[in-house]
């Protein structure tokens, strides 16, 4: 069976992009290649998220669903640092969750398996 490994991004700037994700979504730094503007952000499901210093260049349709423990805890969180969402929590066409955008404009999903099933 194949297994996603990893994704690649291309990013603005390698360092706020790691401790954005780091911060505000938990991911761990696996590793970093300073000298090539790269950081390895590992999930909790060992996906590993490559974020290099590159041109980013809009990407509309892609999307990034990240799975989190509680959608409404993790919005209002997020929230409360003043990081802005296209959408809070809510009945959508992929489910039931949030929307928002990482620092390069990249597309987030949030959601929860007890949200998902209950309102979606």
């Amino acid at each position: 069976m194949a297994r996603l490994d990893h994704i690649s991004l291309p990013v603005r700037d390698w360092q706020t992009s790691r401790d954005w994700y780091r911060d505000n979504l938990g991911f761990e730094v696996e590793f970093e290649i300073a000298e090539r503007k790269t950081a390895a952000m590992r999930d909790e499901a060992d996906l590993t998220l490559f974020l290099y210093e590159g041109e980013v260049t809009p990407c509309p349709g892609i999307a990034f669903t990240i799975q989190v423990d509680d959608v409404k805890a993790k919005h209002s969180a997020l929230s409360a640092r003043g990081i802005a969402f296209v959408h809070p929590p809510m009945k959508v066409f992929w489910g039931f969750g949030a929307e928002l955008n990482d620092p390069d404009g990249y597309c987030l999903r949030l959601w929860d398996p007890k949200s998902m099933k209950e309102n979606g």
